[in-house]
């Protein structure tokens, strides 16, 4: 029986890491983004876990901070991504693990809110919903077509609902790009 071990990503994954994101994404894309997020003072505090499976690492999530401008106080949140598990390995829950293992992490630290830019088939799952309807807008403007795919989980109880504003997130994060879905 294979098993699946998630954990704290240390420098010494950084290569592991890498790959995952290449394989997964079929390209160096996010594997340079993962890189200078890892490496962005303004991502601090961030959240990077691995997935091994039998030893190998098969899988990785980011979170890295967020802010909310215009929100009547201060809200710890973070925006989680990428999200990357090698080909081989995905359809085995690794992808559900990592998320979970993160929102627990990241609950226990003090953070409120979670946001992703992603699959609106797959988050939801996890407890994630439209963030738009919530009035937390994206950094970069979402095509409607696409609003929701911007997804917002609370992490803490009636926070959504008592605030809203615009996301801001890391300086590597800030580029128009990024954000169409």
């Amino acid at each position: 029986m294979s098993v699946i071990a998630i954990r704290e990503a240390t420098d010494d994954d950084l290569d592991d890491v890498l790959n995952v994101e290449c394989r997964a994404f079929g390209g160096e894309t996010e594997a340079e983004l993962v890189r200078d997020l890892l490496a962005d003072p303004s991502a601090e505090p961030r959240l990077s876990l691995v997935a091994s499976l039998d030893g190998h690492c098969v899988g990785h999530i980011l979170f890295t901070t967020v802010i909310l401008v215009g929100a009547p106080r201060r809200v710890n949140a973070s925006i989680l991504g990428p999200l990357a598990v090698m080909p081989e390995a995905q359809s085995q829950g690794i992808g559900g693990k990592l998320i979970g293992e993160g929102l627990r992490l990241l609950g226990a630290a003090g953070v409120e809110l979670v946001f992703v830019l992603g699959h609106p088939g797959y988050y939801p799952r996890f407890g994630f919903e439209p963030a738009g309807r919530s009035g937390f807008e994206a950094p970069y403007p979402i095509a409607e077509e696409h609003a929701d795919a911007w997804m917002v989980q609370a992490l803490r109880a009636g926070v959504i609902g008592s605030v809203a504003g615009r996301v801001q997130s890391a300086d590597t994060l800030s580029r128009p790009e990024l954000w169409r879905e």
